[in-house]
């Protein structure tokens, strides 16, 4: 049984409401933003100044970090090692549905994980976002599908040196677009091995 369950997505691929509808089922606690305000609380941060930093990197990419303490590291950098730590008790606990954050590699050694990652063809996603920021123009969705994936490439990339989406940092890898968000969930739902009340 898969007690810890992991996913990365692309953007538009339905990974926030996959994540939730299997945490519901599988009667578990799912985690999003939510690691991001528990972040900020122990790092006594106000939350609207870090939200602009999630699954982002430094503005200078590629410079020297190791140079600088903690106290002096960007902070955003300050931010994932804490948002690391919260990861990683939550992973303690399990039961759990964690969507981003790098979470598949941060709990790597733990046992009973199930990484996921989610993808699907860009102009399904375009479609299914249209339906949901429908006054915004078609070109600035797309714009931002292509900018927020990117951006997750590289802070995937810069704080956990894996390739955002390569089959080897997961267990399974499911387009959205083919077999839909009531399939994949249900797939998943089988993959961690849990049954209904009823035993079927």
């Amino acid at each position: 049984m898969k007690r810890i369950i992991t996913i990365s997505r692309e953007f538009g691929a339905g990974g926030g409401e996959i994540g939730k509808a299997l945490a519901k089922k599988l009667n578990y606690e799912y985690y999003d933003k939510e690691i991001i305000l528990q972040a900020a609380r122990l790092a006594n941060m106000d939350v609207e100044s870090i939200i602009k930093w999630d699954e982002k990197v430094p503005i200078n990419f590629g410079f020297a970090q190791s140079l600088f303490d903690f106290y002096n590291k960007p902070l955003n950098e300050k931010l994932f090692e804490i948002q690391q730590d919260v990861i990683r008790q939550i992973g303690e606990k399990g039961r759990c549905v964690i969507v981003g954050r790098n979470a598949n590699t941060i709990l790597k050694e733990f046992d009973s994980c199930l990484h996921v990652f989610l993808h699907g063809d860009p102009h399904w996603r375009m479609e299914r976002m249209k339906g949901r920021m429908s006054d915004t123009p078609e070109s600035k969705i797309s714009e931002k599908i292509r900018l927020i994936d990117k951006a997750r490439r590289k802070y995937c990339f810069y704080y956990t040196n894996t390739e955002f989406g390569f089959a080897d940092y997961y267990d399974v890898s499911l387009s959205t677009s083919s077999l839909g968000i009531e399939t994949c969930t249900d797939i998943l739902w089988r993959l961690a091995g849990e049954k209904t009340s009823d035993g079927q």
